[in-house]
């Protein structure tokens, strides 16, 4: 199990101690001497680096690692394991729904996990009555839980527009009569945003997520119409004006998807931070070996650069004061998540649930069609127990390679629908998003490191 994690970034030497999360930046004789798996005798070292740094460096640097040791800063303890084991005993209460609105879109983006918005089914639209009793489902599944999110998704939410209303208006109504405190979302590709609709998600949405891809060039060629033809000059209008009504105290992000198509994906990121947009995300394409938009792992290094680069630019901007944020490097090197969601991630099948137009419930949106996985319905009055602790025991330390791993406590596992979908088994990573995670947590990491000490 790796105890430390040290790497460069930038040109800066980097060291995490892994269970406490501690992050130092060093110099280079503390990196060459410093060993993920513990640290070497110190006469073993001597011979190893006496060519490279002075024996009385080694000496020094040796002896306050010690005492760092000594002190638990270096090489720490894992204390988690018996909280996630006992954990898996403790009751679940659903604190979030994805909630499927609509199985139909009215683009036909070319990588769409949900089959162009019929989730492996038939296009549907979610009745007024399931929507209502999908509220009253996660106000009673909640339990003692206070808060609770619902995400408004498709297809494309906003081809039932009036059902959104309804829907919003009905969970404000029971969450002021069970005390509850429900924040909506939503996901939402611009297509159909108009002013009446821009006021309304304004005013009632505690975050948008607004789908463009970056470049029109890039854009264009996946996110297309039923047609064929690009949707970037309706959208990027369209969504400027969403975000700035957006003030400062309400969330959005402008998120991508990078394909093979455009593996120098830092020019689109670039390009939506110089449109105005300073919360943006951009995320790699998960999909099939045989498909050709799929990354693979020849992808990598070009990918690899593509982070540094937009390390380098976030730095900057930074420094001028032009910061904006990136999705996949925001972490918190002062506190961070709690140590729950540390281990156990997302929550989905126990914490989080998707429910689709006919009120079926599944673990999450990307097992919806999955009969394998469906967990009952939104009138069940109990749903599939063994599902749900499924899930809920795929958590870091039941998963031989994560536990072994340094970025535990950072990816949490990685996504249980990725893990499944790639090797059948939610406890094996899926590998090659875990090497762009743990590429991205490095960068993150020093970003937040060099930001903080400015």
């Amino acid at each position: 199990m790796a105890d430390i994690h040290k790497f460069i970034q930038g040109g800066e030497y980097y060291l995490v101690d892994v269970n406490s999360g501690a992050v130092h930046i060093v110099d280079e004789l503390v990196y060459d001497i410093l060993d993920e798996d513990g640290l070497k005798e110190k006469r073993e070292l001597i011979d190893k680096y006496k060519d490279k740094h002075s024996v009385e460096d080694i000496e020094e640097a040796y002896n306050e690692i010690e005492e760092l040791i000594k002190e638990g800063v270096l090489y720490s303890k894992d204390l988690y394991e018996n909280i996630a084991l006992s954990s898996d005993e403790a009751p679940s209460f659903i604190k979030a729904l994805c909630l499927n609105i609509v199985h139909d879109c009215n683009l036909r983006c070319k990588y769409c996990f949900a089959d162009e918005g019929e989730y492996k089914g038939c296009r549907k639209i979610m009745a007024p009555e399931v929507g209502k009793k999908a509220i009253d489902f996660v106000i009673e599944k909640s339990g003692p839980r206070k808060n609770i999110e619902i995400d408004l998704f498709g297809g494309e939410p906003l081809m039932a527009f009036n059902l959104i209303k309804e829907v919003v208006e009905y969970g404000k109504e029971q969450g002021k009569i069970h005390n509850k405190s429900i924040r909506f979302t939503m996901t939402t590709n611009a297509t159909l945003l108009n002013d009446e609709i821009m006021d309304y998600l304004d005013k009632n949405m505690g975050n948008i997520v607004l789908s463009i891809d970056g470049r029109k060039e890039v854009n264009d060629k996946v996110r297309v119409r039923v047609d064929g033809s690009g949707s970037y000059n309706a959208i990027m209008p369209k969504i400027k004006k969403m975000v700035e009504m957006r003030d400062k105290s309400k969330q959005y992000y402008a998120r991508g998807t990078f394909t093979r198509e455009n593996t120098d994906f830092f020019e689109d990121i670039k390009h939506l931070a110089e449109e105005g947009f300073d919360e943006i995300s951009v995320e790699p394409v998960v999909l099939p070996d045989d498909n050709p938009l799929s990354l693979r792992e020849e992808d990598l290094p070009m990918i690899f650069e593509q982070y540094d680069k937009l390390y380098e630019e976030m730095l900057k901007r930074c420094r001028e004061g032009r910061e904006f944020k990136f999705y996949h490097f925001n972490i918190d090197l002062q506190g961070g998540p709690c140590v729950y969601k540390r281990i156990s991630g997302c929550g989905a099948g126990h914490e989080y649930v998707a429910i689709t137009p006919d009120g079926d419930v599944y673990p999450c949106h990307q097992f919806i069609g999955n009969n394998d996985f469906k967990m009952g319905d939104i009138e069940s009055s109990d749903l599939n127990k063994a599902i749900a602790n499924k899930f809920k025991s795929a958590h870091i330390y039941n998963k031989p390679e994560c536990r072994e791993c340094w970025a535990r406590f950072y990816c949490s596992g990685g996504c249980q629908a990725n893990n499944y979908n790639f090797n059948g088994d939610m406890s094996i990573p899926y590998h090659l998003g875990c090497k762009m995670q743990k590429k991205r947590i490095e960068c993150a990491i020093a970003l937040k490191a060099q930001t903080m000490q400015e």
